[in-house]
């Protein structure tokens, strides 16, 4: 076998049936299993996979483990050199995976790569960040990284001075889309299953760093992503969800003096958004606009527990 491509999904029955849909109609010169990972889904996922893709290995789960967690469970059963990490929401395009395990076996300094994401409209989708540090929140929360996107100091984290047009290492690729080696997950040791959504893609990364693993980015093949196709539906949640996920990773990466100083900075951007900001979200009639300052007010709010 040559990938294994696992999906976890979550009430997102009509993404998950166009992502198997893309996987089996593009995939052609390589041996391949799709193992789909359903989190207590209750809108028919399962009944819909049993149905529409029989050759595909099902994993029901009776609760919500989380993306890491779950993940995991398909990685112990997968039986493929290579591993693809695949959203649901994420559609691979004709020649990606195939092109994507030979671009591995031609790199084996590489434990992981990536490819080109795009958006459903054909916009580019940043999908490599560097590895967030106490200097990058900082440039994030007074917006030093808006102002001057083409820094490679202040752009630094989302490389926003890059084009994403040429193949790199990088330090994250976006979990959307993750082929990694099995050796690599054999020595590594599989995803943090402490971290329920955000950031895990971010831990195992930094993980595999330190293992002397490259991460490669291939921008010559593509794959559209839809991003937050599922979690779209508890957006408040979600949003406080990420930053706790990110103090998790200050906390265990970087130590408990650094989430001191992140929660700092962390409440900076709060009273940014929610303190000096009201005057201008308090201008505009755009619902998203407002649903970002109740977003930032809940995160104020809960700060302290995370």
């Amino acid at each position: 076998m040559d990938v294994s491509i696992i999906v976890v999904n979550w009430n997102g029955r009509g993404l998950l049936a166009r992502c198997l849909q893309c996987v089996e109609s593009t995939v052609k010169q390589v041996r391949y299993e799709v193992i789909v990972v359903d989190n207590a889904s209750t809108d028919g996922s399962q009944e819909m996979v049993k149905c529409d893709f029989p050759n595909t290995r099902l994993i029901e789960n009776t609760q919500n483990v989380g993306f890491a967690a779950a993940n995991n469970q398909g990685m112990e059963i997968a039986q493929g050199r290579f591993v693809l990490l695949l959203n649901s929401d994420a559609f691979v395009k004709d020649g990606t995976v195939d092109t994507m395990v030979a671009f591995m076996d031609a790199h084996p300094e590489a434990g992981m790569a990536g490819c080109k994401l795009l958006y459903d409209d054909g916009r580019l989708q940043r999908s490599c960040t560097s590895f967030p540090s106490l200097a990058t929140e900082l440039y994030s929360a007074i917006k030093l990284d808006k102002l001057l996107p083409k820094s490679p100091i202040f752009g630094k984290y989302r490389l926003s001075y890059w084009n994403f047009d040429d193949i790199r290492e990088v330090d994250v690729i976006m979990g959307a889309f993750m082929m990694v080696r099995r050796e690599a997950i054999d020595q590594v040791g599989a995803m943090d299953a402490s971290y329920f959504m955000y950031s895990e893609e971010v831990d195992w990364c930094y993980r595999f760093k330190n293992q002397g693993w490259k991460i490669l980015y291939y921008p010559e093949v593509e794959a559209i992503h839809l991003w937050g196709g599922t979690s779209k539906q508890v957006q408040l949640e979600m949003f406080v969800q990420m930053y706790q996920s990110r103090i998790h990773f200050f906390r265990k990466n970087y130590g408990r003096f650094s989430v001191f100083l992140l929660k700092i900075l962390l409440y900076l951007n709060c009273v940014l958004r929610v303190g000096l900001g009201r005057i201008y979200y308090l201008r505009e009639t755009s619902p998203q606009l407002r649903q970002k300052q109740d977003a930032f007010w809940r995160l104020l709010r809960v700060l302290p527990s995370l």
